[in-house]
C-alpha cells in the first residue's frame, strides 16, 4: 500500500507543478498496480530508461526524416559562433544527462528531490520543466563539486 501512496503523491506533485511526464508516469505505474501487473515492473525498470531515450531520440530526428533540416542547414549552422557553441552546448547537455542517468540507476529514491527541486523552481523561479536527466545531472554535477569543497576543506 505504501507503493499507492507515494504514486499517489507524485500524482498530486506531477500536477501542482504542471509537469505531466512526471503525472502520467506515476498514473500508470499505479494502474499497473491496481490491477496486479507488478510482474511487468522489472522489466520496465531494466528498460524503461532505454526506451524513454530512444522515443527521445526519434523526437529530435524527426525533422531531419521530415527534410526540414537539410545538409546545407546543418553546414551553415555549425559554420556559426552560436551554432558552434550549440554543438559544445550539446555534447555537453548529453554528457550531464549520462552521468544523471548513472546517478539515478545508483541512487533512485534522488528522483524525489529532483521533482520536488523541479516544482519549486517552477512555481518561485518561473521555471519550465524539461525532465529529471538534466536535472539528475546537474545534481550530479553539484554533488561533484560539494565534494570536492568539502574535500579541499579537510
Amino acid at each position: 500500500m505504501n507503493g499507492e501512496i507515494i504514486l499517489v503523491i507524485l500524482i498530486v506533485v506531477g500536477l501542482i507543478g504542471r509537469s505531466p511526464i512526471i503525472t502520467t508516469a506515476a498514473c500508470l505505474l499505479l494502474v499497473m498496480k491496481l490491477v496486479h501487473l507488478e510482474r511487468y515492473l522489472p522489466a520496465m525498470e531494466r528498460r524503461g530508461l532505454e526506451f524513454g531515450l530512444l522515443f527521445l531520440t526519434i523526437g529530435v530526428l524527426v525533422p531531419f526524416a521530415q527534410e526540414k533540416v537539410s545538409l546545407r542547414d546543418i553546414t551553415d549552422t555549425l559554420t556559426t559562433w552560436p551554432g558552434l557553441v550549440a554543438l559544445a552546448g550539446g555534447a555537453i547537455a548529453t554528457y550531464m544527462n549520462g552521468k544523471g542517468l548513472a546517478m539515478l540507476k545508483i541512487d533512485p529514491q534522488m528522483i524525489v528531490g529532483l521533482v520536488i527541486g523541479s516544482i519549486l523552481g517552477i512555481v518561485f523561479l518561473r521555471g519550465i520543466p524539461v525532465g529529471p536527466l538534466m536535472a539528475a545531472g546537474i545534481t550530479a554535477l553539484l554533488l561533484k563539486v560539494t565534494q570536492w569543497i568539502a574535500d579541499k576543506l579537510s
